[in-house]
């Protein structure tokens, strides 16, 4: 049935301007129209109205949002946004380019290299996972397969981490949200990866686990730094990305088959020099190990890289430091909370929520210098998550005070707040970010659209096509040739 509709009743009922003081019954029906289709489809087209008003209000306030996170100042630069890096590893060079040039083919062209990035750092999170399921206590899961599964979790993310950009440059969506998409990942798997690292060599939730699982984050911020300053990613003859990981899965292969013992007992049982080595096991040295890498192999290069950077463009260099504070507050806080003798964390096995907490800390910080780098902001010096950080430190260490230590439950319950508001603040800012990014560039972050993947295919097709006739030529002309 055909039910008549005033042509004046948007007039009439000022809806655009006030859907919330509307109410069907205050208008009369027509007398040709039936009242209680009438007042059905009234309320239709109101509820329709009113989700369009709605929406218009949320892209507003999350417009709003977004320019308080990433200025239209700052989004310009993604459109002149160049790519540059410098690796030096012999074994990026010479070996793995080959493996991961195969690996890219094996992608299809409608697979986004954002998409490629995050496909990655799931294999670490579902190991995590699995961690969580069969060694909480991290002192070494009981079944082998467990740590076969973290190496290659580990192995399958370092692949992915380096061939989304090959994929990016085979589909045409190259960007700057890539970078910092990239970036972004690596700077949330810190300490995660390492994490199952911790769990492959039974450290347990140990001052030296905790060591182990968070020093990462050392070398990946002053990465961040000293790109922030030359706009050039430096990756050395030796470093993290490539050796790093190859090093973490291989002491996750050695523990699946061996045994996490292995890193427990003497080095000499295993190598020999039972007279220079003694009874000092892997474990014994393993934290010098870390610390001397990160501060004698990776953070002399960065400094370095910055000071020859700030000279050539005839800036001051002491200002640069300054910049360090984050990291050391960061850091502080972390040693002053893991260290205090009131503090239960360790003791009551938390290392994985505090691992997952400060993921999102750590790769809120992270993420600001390289979107800082990308749009040539000011450099960000400060980070809300920092706080409730620095927080939980004073909480432990009130009886220095002269106060009451809080309880054990208090702590972790602390703790569960953190994580929370990290994991809120952390995703509420990247999802602003990404969306004012991809507004700006007109593209979309997890999906390339039809119509391009199609080209590509198409043309991909066409030149396999024309290789195919070229060969077939040559070969019936090498065939003449013999004949004749």
């Amino acid at each position: 049935m055909q039910v008549p509709w005033p042509t004046n009743f948007q007039e009439d009922t000022a809806l655009t301007s006030s859907p919330e003081i509307y109410r069907p019954w205050q208008v009369p029906a027509p007398a040709s129209c039936p009242r209680i289709l009438y007042y059905v489809k009234l309320s239709r087209d109101l509820s329709a109205i009113q989700s369009e008003f709605i929406r218009v209000r949320t892209n507003a306030l999350i417009d709003k949002a977004a320019a308080e996170c990433i200025s239209d100042d700052a989004l310009q630069h993604f459109k002149t946004y160049k790519y540059s890096s410098v690796d030096k590893s012999p074994v990026s060079n010479h070996i793995l380019r080959h493996y991961w040039n195969a690996c890219v083919e094996f992608l299809p062209l409608w697979l986004a290299p954002n998409m490629v990035t995050l496909l990655g750092f799931f294999f670490v999170i579902g190991n995590v996972g699995l961690m969580e399921l069969m060694d909480p206590d991290l002192d070494g899961p009981e079944q082998s397969w467990v740590y076969y599964s973290y190496a290659f979790g580990v192995w399958a993310y370092s692949t992915m981490d380096n061939i989304d950009g090959k994929q990016a440059r085979r589909t045409g969506t190259s960007s700057g949200l890539g970078e910092l998409f990239d970036h972004g990942i690596d700077s949330l798997n810190c300490t995660l990866a390492s994490l199952l690292e911790t769990s492959a060599m039974a450290l347990g939730a140990t001052k030296i686990g905790a060591l182990t699982a968070l020093i990462p984050t050392l070398p990946m911020f002053f990465s961040t730094w000293e790109t922030y300053h030359t706009h050039t990613l430096f990756l050395g003859y030796f470093n993290g990305p490539t050796e790093g990981l190859m090093i973490a899965s291989a002491i996750m292969l050695a523990s699946g088959f061996y045994g996490p013992q292995i890193w427990h007992k003497p080095m000499s049982d295993v190598v020999g020099f039972e007279e220079q080595l003694g009874s000092w096991s892997v474990k014994d040295v393993w934290a010098v190990l870390l610390l001397v890498a990160f501060f004698v192999g990776h953070l002399p290069s960065c400094v370095y890289n910055v000071v020859d950077a700030r000279r050539a463009k005839g800036l001051p260099i002491a200002p640069v430091f300054l910049e360090w504070v984050p990291m050391a507050v960061f850091s502080g806080a972390l040693v002053a909370w893991l260290g205090s003798p009131y503090s239960a964390l360790l003791a009551d096995n938390h290392l994985c929520l505090l691992c997952l907490t400060l993921s999102f800390v750590f790769g809120r910080m992270t993420t600001k210098t390289i979107l800082a780098h990308l749009t040539r902001q000011p450099y960000p010096y400060w980070t809300v998550l920092i706080v409730p950080l620095i927080g939980g430190a004073v909480l432990v260490n009130l009886p220095y005070l002269g106060l009451p230590a809080v309880s054990a439950r208090s702590e972790y319950l602390y703790l569960w707040g953190y994580f929370f508001l990290s994991m809120v603040v952390y995703f509420r800012w990247a999802f602003l970010v990404i969306n004012a990014i991809c507004d700006y560039l007109g593209i979309e972050c997890l999906t390339i659209p039809e119509e391009k993947w199609r080209s590509l295919q198409r043309q991909q097709q066409s030149s396999a096509a024309s290789e195919q006739i070229a060969r077939e030529r040559s070969l019936s002309s090498q065939e003449k040739g013999k004949s004749a």
